[in-house]
């Protein structure tokens, strides 16, 4: 099942298997927002507004992304860093075991199948600077002020 969402970013189309979020597309092409028709899109599309209303901080769906083990771990990692903080490539290679990944947790985050809710624009380069994003970086940026309480919505 899948829902197309409207949201201050753009069009997301959200998709539901087995009772778990598997993919989350930005950009998505427009359209007519769809009523969720089954109460796990009901709740996501709940808790993006909630985030992009600036009032909600931690996502609480099931998720079950597809990958390697590898991007599985990231992933994973990427989860646990906090509302508001960014960290670096080379922060979540560590994290993982494995100092020397920066490049391969860059790629882990371009494939992140579900984006926001596996907070991945939460990572930037190693001297600060905004890299990569498949959302593309206004989005990134975008979702980075509002974490920062610069409210953009």
């Amino acid at each position: 099942m899948e829902v197309l969402k409207s949201s201050p970013i753009g069009w997301i189309r959200i998709f539901e298997e087995n009772g778990c979020i598997v993919r989350l597309e930005l950009n998505a092409r427009s359209g007519e927002p769809e009523e969720p028709r089954m109460l796990l899109l009901c709740e996501t599309c709940r808790q993006l507004d909630e985030y992009f209303a600036g009032k909600r901080r931690a996502f609480d769906l099931p998720l079950a992304p597809a990958g390697s083990r590898f991007r599985r771990a990231v992933w994973a990692e990427l989860e646990r860093i906090p509302y508001g903080k960014v960290v670096t490539y080379r922060d979540v290679a560590i994290a993982v075991g494995n100092p020397r990944a920066a490049r391969a947790v860059g790629m882990a985050n371009h494939c992140n199948p579900i984006p926001i809710l596996i907070p991945c624009h939460r990572v930037v380069g190693s001297n600060g600077a905004l890299t990569g994003y498949a959302g593309g970086l206004e989005i990134k940026r975008k979702l980075l002020q509002l974490e920062a309480g610069n409210g953009v919505f």
